[in-house]
């Protein structure tokens, strides 16, 4: 282990103040989440989400630490870890009707990946998937007995 929970073959980055609310850019991360970082680069290139950009500058910051602080292969690295949290919310206000005000509330959200050198894990679906497809032969295709 080294400073901050950061092992010697991870390296993170981060991005702070991206004016976009922490539930839109979780669906961004929830999409790379476990990918390796050339396969997430291709899935954010094509993403239509606004904030897809923004996840594709901080993945590629990631990418360009491992390389020249770690001297860790691109080819081998993946994303271990991605989260999103809160950052401030900038609060307007819009007139109402009879004088009234309403509130609006922009929202800002900080982002953080972390990227892991080795080989990168099966995901946990694709393994349920197989497990279900598999008792359902065993059971000939029917119900629960």
């Amino acid at each position: 282990m080294t400073r901050y929970g950061i092992k010697d073959n991870q390296v993170r980055a981060f991005n702070k103040m991206i004016r976009i609310s922490t539930q839109k850019l979780n669906l961004v991360c929830a999409m790379i989440r476990g990918l390796p970082v050339d396969r997430a680069v291709d899935v954010l290139k094509f993403s239509k989400k606004r904030v897809a950009g923004e996840v594709l500058k901080t993945l590629l910051s990631a990418i360009a630490n491992a390389e020249h602080n770690k001297n860790l292969a691109v080819e081998t690295l993946f994303v271990k870890e991605i989260w999103c949290g809160k950052a401030l919310t900038m609060k307007r206000i819009m007139p109402g009707p009879r004088g009234s005000a309403r509130p609006i509330l922009k929202p800002f959200s900080n982002l953080t990946i972390v990227l892991e050198s080795g080989a990168a894990p099966k995901k946990e679906k694709q393994k349920r998937k197989r497990q279900k497809k598999q008792n359902k032969q065993v059971s000939g295709g029917m119900g629960q007995p």
